[in-house]
């Protein structure tokens, strides 16, 4: 889990828009973010394993 301060100076808008960083909207995770998502690759899976993302499920074959 990020630190609450980092999470909310993350959500403010940077003088510069290449400054922008995107964080896991549930965790605060900067590394393996998804953009479609808006989540990082853990939060992603958990929420997939658990069918609360439409339209994802884990594959077999």
């Amino acid at each position: 889990m990020a630190k609450t301060s980092t999470f909310v100076r993350s959500l403010k808008k940077p003088k510069f828009s290449t400054r922008i960083v995107r964080r896991c909207f549930r965790c605060g995770r900067v590394h393996g973010y998804m953009r479609d998502f808006g989540m990082c690759r853990i939060c992603f899976r958990e929420a997939a394993n658990e069918g609360r993302i439409p339209g994802i499920k884990k594959s077999s074959w």
